[in-house]
């Protein structure tokens, strides 16, 4: 689709949206990188060279590996991204509310685990990488060169969660799960630009319409063991809430819960989880708790559309309560040109590349408790962690099939497209 019909869809969504709700709401496609563009490969400001890489966070592990974006995907270095973890934990245990708090991360998101590492971007210079650490309810800028703090920002509540960075690469929006808060910070600063309200336990950010919008979808309690279905009730208020992302002012509040009962499927979770929508910004497909596949949306027309069911996996068991934080199925992207889905399959330990006209799944890709899809630096391959492996891997859009496997550290999950210097490899002070 060339660009300018691009804006002219844009624009029409955003017209109809205005019609049918008085405000427009047009989406984007998912944001893989967090730094300004340049033709040549340097930052404008700067001048420096910078590369294109991914940055893989090992939530158990503390760290985060980048690799390369691209072809075999090799490992370029490591970054410790808990180097004052003897002084946050002090903090903790001098506090009886937040030590209880840090416990219950531990045994319940973090499966016995503490979480130090949820969601990373990087600066527009490519100097620093930012980083949310649920365990600690921070978020934090760690110097690629020499490994040290930049700048930390503790959330509201006791627990960070997902990110989400601006196109233009200055801010980031983070989830405070557990004060129903999302935090927008200047990525440089740490200073904090704005905040808003969502419904319970704020899970994935996502800026729209060039940064414009900024939309949350909130999970609800996903850590009890009420997992039946006739107890949905208890799960909490879970929503989808769209805000001005200049003023941070409640632009409409999307119950998919509604759109979900007038399609028929009163018997999905409507807890969104892991999230992509088209480049076009016509369609946002999603995953909700508890379901082995995902939903479509039409975002002008406001209505679920299509509803694909993925496999299950025979081993894997029935006993919904065995389900990671409620998830069957975490982990979903979009090609650049729009017309295959990822699919990471968590529970069912799998992942698969879908056609979006046919809603047809290609071979099943094995692969140990996928936890996150995005897409490679040149758009042809989805990249899944796979955190029950220690490992991620590349499933090749074109052909379905797996194109490398790379060793990270313990229970890799989020995957971002980042930039960096281009002679980096690895902070001075961990060498």
């Amino acid at each position: 689709m060339s660009l300018s019909r691009t804006r002219r869809t844009a624009g029409a969504l955003a017209a109809a949206l205005a019609l049918a709700s008085g405000a427009a709401l047009p989406a984007h496609a998912e944001d893989t990188t967090s730094t300004t563009d340049t033709t040549d490969g340097r930052n404008a400001t700067s001048g420096a060279a910078l590369r294109e890489v991914m940055f893989v966070g090992n939530n158990w592990d503390g760290t985060a590996d980048v690799i390369e974006a691209r072809g075999d995907f090799g490992r370029i270095g490591r970054v410790n991204v808990i180097p004052d973890k003897e002084e946050r934990l002090r903090e903790i245990h001098l506090d009886p509310v937040r030590l209880a708090f840090f416990l219950g991360v531990r045994q319940g998101p973090g499966e016995g685990h503490d979480q130090f590492v949820d969601d990373m971007y990087a600066t527009p210079d490519g100097r620093a990488m930012v980083v949310s650490r649920p365990s600690f309810a921070d978020v934090v800028s760690i110097d690629l060169a020499t490994g040290g703090i930049n700048w930390r920002f503790p959330v509201s509540g006791y627990r960070a969660d997902h990110m989400a960075v601006s196109p233009d690469g200055t801010r980031v929006a983070v989830s405070a799960s557990t004060s129903n808060t999302v935090h927008v910070l200047d990525i440089t600063t740490g200073r904090q630009t704005g905040s808003f309200t969502t419904g319970d336990k704020p899970h994935e950010n996502v800026f729209t319409d060039g940064g414009k919008y900024l939309w949350n979808m909130s999970i609800g309690e996903v850590h009890t063991a009420l997992d039946a279905p006739w107890l949905d009730w208890t799960k909490g208020d879970r929503r989808i809430t769209v805000v001005d992302a200049r003023t941070y002012q409640q632009v409409k509040v999307i119950d998919m819960r509604q759109r979900l009962d007038a399609s028929g499927r009163r018997d999905l979770s409507d807890a969104v989880r892991p999230v992509a929508f088209t480049p076009d910004e016509s369609k946002l497909y999603f995953q909700v708790s508890f379901f082995n596949g995902f939903v479509e949306y039409d975002v002008a027309a406001d209505k679920v559309t299509r509803v694909k069911e993925l496999p299950k996996h025979p081993a894997t068991s029935e006993d919904r309560t065995t389900w990671v934080n409620d998830s069957r199925h975490h982990g979903i992207s979009i090609s650049p040109r729009g017309d295959k889905l990822c699919v990471a399959g968590t529970m069912d330990d799998y992942a698969t590349i879908v056609d979006r006209a046919t809603l047809r799944e290609g071979p099943l890709v094995p692969a140990s408790k996928p936890y996150w899809a995005t897409v490679s630096g040149d758009g042809r391959s989805c990249v899944i962690s796979e955190s029950g492996a220690d490992a991620v891997t590349a499933i090749d859009f074109a052909t379905g099939r797996k194109v490398a496997t790379v060793a990270v550290g313990d229970h890799p999950q989020r995957v971002r497209v980042a930039r960096i210097p281009a002679d980096w490899t690895g902070p001075a002070a961990s060498r």
